[in-house]
Parts: structure tokens; C-alpha cells; sequence
């Protein structure tokens, strides 16, 4: 049996829908899983009209028995989807907070094997009443997970965050010792029971520039990341560092472990995406079910014109797969 991947519709007003019904309909995945949408029926049809999209999409109902065409689990049901592309409303909002909640529990009732999430916007899901930064926290809520980890993975380098959604000014308050340790305690566990890396190598970044030059230019190393390491150490974890960033990427030194975790967004993700835009994936590691998502955002000045590229979400849909199997 092949597994079942629920995917969300994201932002309608984004390129969510686009790129969810693409890819559920691209061969290499239709070869590898049972693609499942999740998200109105009447939107995907919109989304097919619009762009001249040639396949067949059917409401569906699990178990999935034979499909007709791309299977939908249609969360229409009170929604009123008024499709204004390139806009944040409180109704694509909505929906795309709806289509999650659905996906989530289907996985947490092993309807699903998998969740690969679609691009929403964070402010139109809050204009909804979701009171959450971001769509890994509300996953991470509604499958009852106590941890989690933003992990992003590509074929060169996998990178995992310490702080996730957190404005730069906010950051160095944000960083303690027990948060490094937490997340590095997931990265390692996921390492091993994810990615089948048996004994994991877990590089350590520094939060100031060249790793605070032994507190002449910050201490946070000092009082705060070397201390959260020795925790890590005799807890029988291998990590290294703090390393300055800019010098680790530069010299490529990060194809000598098998994760990075960063102290913050940019400081980590910037050169992963500078190696692999479009083709990364973002990992939720530490979850009781499996989620993943493509590493861009909901496109909105693309959004309805067929202009979308799909590689990340594809490349979503094909680690889901693989971490099901794992």
C-alpha cells in the first residue's frame, strides 16, 4: 500500500493551491504515494480553470478506494472562498487554518501517513483567530507533540533553528541554555530516527560575530551556547563548536556533520537557500506524526498566473514519503 499524503491548500489568494495540485498530480509522486488534498473542492476547480490545468480532481471521502483522478477532502463546509489573489484575507485565512486542522488529525488518527503543508500566509491565518507565529507551532499543537524543532533539509545540508519566527532585536533574550539543549536533544533524536544516521554529528553556531572573540564582543557564547554543549556532551550527544557563521559556510565546513543548528531565521537559512532556493524542504523534527513543507513563502505577486515553481513542494512530498519508510 502506498502511503497517504495529506496536502494542504495554503493561501488561495497565494500560490498554495497551485503548487499542492500540481504536484499531487506530478507522475513521480502519484509512482510513490497516494496523494491527498486537503483543502474546498471548489477552490482546486477554480485553481484548474484559471491556469487550464488538465487532470481530474474528485471529493473523496477515507479510506480512499478508488480514486478518481486527484482524491480532495473537501473542508468547504461553512467557508465562503472568495478568491482575490496577491490579498491577505481573513477568509483564505480561514480555510487554510481549517485545511491543517483536518490534515493534522487525519495523521494523528492514521487516516494519513504524512502532512506536507502548502505556503499560507501567517497574517491572513491570524486575521482568522489563529493565534500562532507560524504553521510549525500549530502542528505541533494539534498533534499533541510537547517538542519541536524547525529543521530544514536539502541534499547539501540539513539546519535546524534554535529560534524560529522571532524579531532580531527580540533574539538574544530568546536564546537560553535549556533552549539549545531542547533543540538540540530533537535534532539528534530525529537524526538518528528520521534520517537512520546512526551516531550524529550536530554543528553548534555562535550568536555573535567570530563566536564573541572570548566576550569582547558579546558572551552569550560563554554564559550561555559552551555551557548548553557541555549539557548536550554528557548527555551523550557529539556537537562542536560555537562556530563563527560566516566562516563555517564559507569554508563549507558544514558538509562534516550531519546538522547545523543555528542560533536564528536568517542566520541559518540564508545560506542553505543560497545553495539550494527551491529545492529545500522545511522538516518539523520531534512531532508525533510527520510534516513537511517547501522552504518559500505564498508567492502572492505570482499567485493565479501559472508562473509557480513546484521542485520544493515536490521535494516536500518525496521526504514525507521517504520518512514514512524510515
Amino acid at each position: 500500500m502506498k502511503p497517504v499524503i495529506a496536502i494542504t491548500i495554503g493561501d488561495f489568494n497565494g500560490i498554495g493551491p497551485e503548487v499542492a495540485l500540481k504536484a499531487a498530480m506530478h507522475p513521480s509522486i502519484k509512482r510513490i504515494c497516494q496523494p491527498l488534498l486537503v483543502g474546498p473542492l471548489s477552490v482546486f476547480q477554480h485553481t484548474q480553470k484559471v491556469l487550464k490545468i488538465r487532470t481530474t480532481i474528485s471529493k473523496t471521502s477515507l479510506p480512499i478506494l478508488k480514486p478518481q483522478g486527484i482524491p480532495v477532502l473537501d473542508v468547504s463546509d461553512g467557508i465562503w472562498a472568495d478568491v482575490q489573489f496577491g490579498k491577505v484575507t481573513t477568509t483564505s485565512g480561514k480555510t487554510a487554518g481549517v485545511a491543517v486542522e483536518r490534515a493534522v488529525e487525519l495523521c494523528v488518527k492514521k487516516k494519513a501517513q504524512a502532512v506536507v503543508t502548502a505556503p499560507l500566509s501567517k497574517e491572513a491565518l491570524q486575521l482568522a483567530g489563529y493565534g500562532f507565529p507560524g504553521q510549525t507551532e500549530m502542528v505541533a499543537l494539534l498533534s499533541r507533540s510537547q517538542r519541536v524543532a524547525m529543521m530544514l533539509v536539502s541534499n547539501s545540508m540539513r539546519v535546524g533553528l534554535v529560534t524560529i519566527h522571532t524579531p532580531l532585536r527580540e533574539v538574544v533574550a530568546a536564546i537560553t541554555k535549556e533552549k539549545i539543549v531542547e533543540k538540540g536533544e530533537i535534532i539528534h533524536e530525529s537524526l538518528r530516527k528520521n534520517f537512520n544516521v546512526k551516531s550524529p554529528r550536530i554543528a553548534i553556531l555562535a550568536l555573535n560575530p567570530h563566536a564573541g572573540e572570548g566576550g569582547r564582543i558579546g558572551d552569550e557564547e560563554q554564559t550561555i551556547i559552551i555551557p548548553a554543549m557541555e549539557d548536550l556532551t554528557s548527555r551523550g550527544i557529539d556537537v562542536e563548536g560555537p562556530f563563527s557563521a560566516d566562516a563555517f559556510f564559507g569554508t563549507k565546513r558544514f558538509q562534516k556533520y550531519d546538522a547545523v543548528l543555528a542560533m536564528y531565521h536568517d542566520q541559518g537559512l540564508i545560506p542553505l537557500k543560497m545553495h539550494a532556493m527551491g529545492k529545500a524542504v522545511n522538516f518539523s523534527a520531534g512531532l508525533n506524526i510527520i510534516r513537511t513543507s517547501p522552504d518559500h513563502g505564498t508567492a502572492y505577486d505570482i499567485a493565479g498566473k501559472g508562473k509557480a515553481d513546484i521542485s520544493s513542494m515536490l521535494k516536500a512530498i518525496e521526504l514525507a514519503v521517504r520518512l514514512t519508510k524510515n
